[in-house]
């Protein structure tokens, strides 16, 4: 469901990450051993306090978000900017749908500077944060945002920080190990070499 794959998705990443990045590892580690100590469960202000933990998520949203492209759709007619020189408005008629690629919109250099396509989670906590996202709240949105922002925000947030708090509790280091995997568990190597069906297919959003 909507809480199910987006969270274990996200957890996904934010842990290949922390295997890449040990240095974000030891820090986020470091940051839950001082509020929440060795073996503590984290309260709900525990996880308010740990600013690093939660850049560490907004980065990995940023990055990876879990929906990646969404959708609008128009109750009535409308005008957009264009943020191109010299570009018109765009006119938006009712009933019109509207797509948006969360993914690339994460990753734009003009929207989040020229190491937009790095993982660096003090993006969230240095200059850059007042720089980028203060003033233009709305280049990130892992969780949409308006009044139809996601209503599960701050539930993902908490069970996602609290999954992190224990992880790293139990263990000071991972490691990513390609030699762990079972030979059946990774897909064939021919597959590599399949052409695809090739297929298309036609598909109308349904209007409201």
């Amino acid at each position: 469901g909507a809480g199910g794959e987006t969270t274990a998705g996200t957890l996904t990443f934010v842990v290949y990450f922390l295997t890449q990045h040990p240095n974000v590892l030891q820090r986020l580690r470091q940051e839950i051993l001082d509020v929440v100590g060795p073996s503590n469960l984290p309260t709900y202000d525990d996880i308010k306090q740990m600013k690093y933990l939660r850049a560490v998520l907004n980065e990995t949203l940023r990055l990876y978000p879990p929906v990646p492209w969404n959708m609008r759709y128009a109750v009535k007619d409308g005008i957009l900017p264009n943020s191109e020189p010299d570009g018109k408005p765009w006119f938006i008629p009712a009933g019109a749908s509207v797509s948006y690629s969360v993914h690339c919109m994460h990753r734009r250099k003009d929207y989040w500077g020229p190491d937009a396509e790095e993982f660096d989670p003090d993006r969230f906590l240095d200059e850059r944060l007042h720089k980028y996202l203060t003033p233009n709240p709305f280049i990130f949105l892992p969780f949409n945002a308006g009044p139809r922002i996601c209503l599960g925000q701050q539930f993902a947030y908490n069970e996602m920080s609290f999954f992190l708090v224990k992880l790293l509790q139990t263990f000071e280091d991972i490691s990513f190990e390609r030699d762990a995997f079972e030979p059946n568990a990774l897909p064939p190597a021919e597959w590599a070499k399949f052409p695809g069906r090739k297929g298309k297919e036609k598909f109308w959003p349904r209007h409201i």
